[in-house]
């Protein structure tokens, strides 16, 4: 097997590459690259145009302006989280779809934010001035801290703006993004999940798929449609097989700088633990989802969130396990470290991976055995309790979330009139009082004052029956009055919180040390990589705008040719080889529409693009920078993609746009969408 991949820091030199491995920056796209082996020079205008017509959802995912009206693509499960929000008992849009015949039919988000990249600026010196040497972790994380603040704040307009300095190479170089926030976010047109999840969690991360994964919103500005004149124009044909095609979106996190030690943790220990607490919570919501059509379609978002991240990671791990990987892995990491010993200035830089491998031990032993909370309602009233802390520090000394630069952003989140269930969330809270207690033990001091002498079912259905922050007006007063009025507040999900938070505390301050410490270690690293490998290189993801690019291109498996495309058409025939299986029915308005359909439009198509968990909803464009594809997924050989890059068989996977083109037209009879489209 020919696995391409980052040596232990991303240290792969651009022109020796030999796979289009990468997830570049935009202010340090591989020009030279791009050039000797594509034939492509991106002018300066053609990438400044992609980043500002591509956009970031808070919600988890990435997005581009199809419009000059502000008309935003994604996908279906990049706007599933508002589909979820926005659907009552009788109106389903997650499973029915939706289509807003007019401007105004077009409804609201109840707290979706894109973000535009508009401007990055190198802070390094700046931030790296701030920590001098010797001084502490904890003085260096604080100072660190502080600057960062600073920076932010600056690029920071209420409302309009928000700076944030983004960590590159582990903590070798940090910029300073400025983004253009968009608060007014109106859903268009979604369609039914039977065709957007065509195949379900059986076909999830697999290929040849037929799904129309796609979502489409709007951005509004003081009460109209806002004006987006970067956008991106539709492509009339799509791409060729072989055709080089750009991918521009916000990959959430890579770990390709980690050393062995680091992964070898991954692998043996929180990757693990982690698969553990999915399948617990995916149990969960499955048996909650069973009580009735109603409790199935209040759990459908969060169960699908929690399976494709259990899948996601099983992917990660069978790639950690595989000894070829972590052979690989700990062979560059020994070329380097030679590298680096033989070399007199740079001998002092070979510490940092004893660092990294103390950090990683260090780690498991500060944990408090919190579970991380998934009950809504108690999450908010832990951040109405640290907010309420964190207004009586400085700026500069508040915690990242509750800085100036990010107030607009939390409060959107922290009064949103979504809609939070009772029943949903007393089985949540009731099962992480189970964590909570089979980690710490029952006769734990802690367990004993959150239990308040019931049971945890008994203490769950008590609180959320009682507590009033459900009510948006509620949370919001709350967030005003103080925080002494906050911690005398009878409300019982704000008691819990009380209990939690100094031990919380206590695990973030842990934390904090910690990373400082991976950051200046891995600073070390990645300088050492440049020193030896040079510095046309590409940093980890950190789900901030990146480039990405790779043929289309179809592969073998077990012996057989899988195809780069696959067809409208074929959707009816992979219906009938899985018939009487579930999600596998293609929806009324498709079988509807069968015979007006073309169908040998291209449906979904497959390229080497280096993707990631939050490319989702990326725009695939060609060399004239037009749409020709939607990322939606990755197949089953690219989840190990978090450590190392292969072509081999690990691919993208994108809806083509002509199929979105076709289905709006013909299914969905969108005609208002359709003549928006690109202009």
């Amino acid at each position: 097997m020919r696995i391409l991949l980052l040596l232990l820091t991303p240290v792969l030199v651009a022109s020796t590459a030999a796979a289009d491995e990468g997830m570049w920056l935009f202010n340090d796209l591989p020009v030279e690259l791009l050039k000797q082996r594509h034939g492509f020079e991106p002018s300066a205008a053609w990438s400044e145009h992609l980043m500002r017509a591509s956009v970031r959802f808070n919600s988890g995912g990435s997005g581009s302006f199809i419009s000059s009206s502000g008309l935003v693509l994604t996908n279906h499960h990049v706007g599933a989280d508002t589909l979820h929000k926005l659907s009552t008992a009788d109106r389903n849009l997650m499973e029915n779809g939706f289509l807003a015949a007019a401007a105004d039919a077009e409804l609201k988000a109840p707290d979706l934010e894109l973000s535009q990249l508009i401007s990055i600026r190198d802070v390094t010196d700046e931030v790296q001035a701030a920590v001098s040497a010797g001084t502490s972790t904890a003085a260096a994380a604080t100072a660190r801290r502080a600057v960062i603040a600073r920076l932010e704040k600056s690029a920071t307009e209420t409302g309009r703006l928000r700076g944030q300095v983004v960590t590159l190479y582990g903590g070798a170089r940090y910029h300073l993004y400025q983004y253009r926030l968009y608060s007014d976010v109106r859903l268009v047109w979604a369609p039914e999940t039977a065709i957007a999840f065509f195949g379900g969690d059986a076909d999830n991360f697999e290929y040849p798929r037929y799904c129309l994964d796609a979502c489409i919103f709007r951005v509004w500005e003081d009460g109209q449609p806002a004006t987006t004149p970067d956008f991106l124009r539709w492509s009339a044909d799509g791409p060729q097989e072989n055709d080089v095609v750009f991918v521009s979106g916000n990959p959430a996190r890579t770990s390709r700088i980690q050393t062995v030690a680091a992964l070898s943790h991954q692998r043996d220990h929180a990757l693990p633990a982690t698969l553990d607490r999915l399948r617990r919570y995916e149990i969960l919501l499955q048996q909650y989802g069973l009580r009735g059509t109603e409790q199935a379609r209040r759990a459908r978002d969060e169960l699908f969130s929690i399976q494709n991240s259990r899948k996601a990671r099983l992917g990660m791990l069978a790639g950690l396990q595989d000894p070829r990987v972590m052979q690989i892995k700990t062979t560059a990491e020994q070329e380097l470290l030679q590298a680096v010993r033989q070399d007199p200035e740079l001998r002092q830089l070979a510490g940092a991976w004893d660092k990294v491998a103390a950090t990683a031990s260090e780690r498991a032993q500060h944990s408090s055995g919190i579970p991380s909370i998934r009950s809504t309602l108690l999450r908010r009233a832990l951040q109405l309790l640290q907010l309420a802390e964190e207004d009586q520090k400085p700026d500069e000394e508040r915690l990242p979330e509750f800085s100036d630069a990010s107030r607009a952003s939390l409060e959107q989140q922290l009064f949103s009139d979504a809609p939070i269930y009772a029943d949903l969330e007393q089985v949540l809270l009731a099962e992480w009082i189970s964590e909570l207690l089979e980690a710490r033990g029952a006769d734990d001091p802690l367990c004993i004052e959150v239990l308040d002498g019931l049971s945890g079912a008994e203490r769950a259905a008590a609180a959320i029956s009682s507590s009033r922050l459900s009510d948006p007006a509620v949370r919001r007063e709350l967030a005003s009055s103080g925080l002494q009025t906050l911690q005398q507040s009878a409300d019982p999900l704000l008691k819990i919180a009380a209990l939690l938070n100094p031990e919380i505390r206590r695990d973030r301050e842990s934390e904090d040390a910690f990373a400082e410490q991976d950051r200046q270690a891995y600073a070390a690293i990645a300088e050492a990589g440049f020193a030896v490998r040079g510095t046309s290189v590409y940093p980890d993801a950190t789900f901030t705008l990146r480039l990405s690019f790779g043929p289309v291109s179809g592969y073998k498996q077990n012996g057989e040719t899988i195809p780069a495309w696959t067809t409208i058409g074929g959707a009816w025939k992979h219906q009938q080889q899985h018939a009487g299986q579930t999600d596998y029915s293609l929806p009324a308005s498709w079988q509807q529409a069968h015979d007006k359909l073309n169908l040998q439009t291209p449906f979904n198509f497959v390229c080497t693009a280096d993707i990631i968990g939050g490319n989702s909803g990326s725009p695939v464009v060609n060399r004239e920078g037009e749409l020709v594809g939607l990322i939606f997924d990755g197949n089953i050989q690219s989840l190990p993609g978090n450590y190392i890059y292969t072509d081999r068989q690990a691919r993208a996977v994108s809806v083509h746009s002509s199929a979105i083109r076709e289905a709006l037209r013909v299914v969905y009879r969108a005609n208002r969408i359709v003549e928006e489209l690109g202009r």
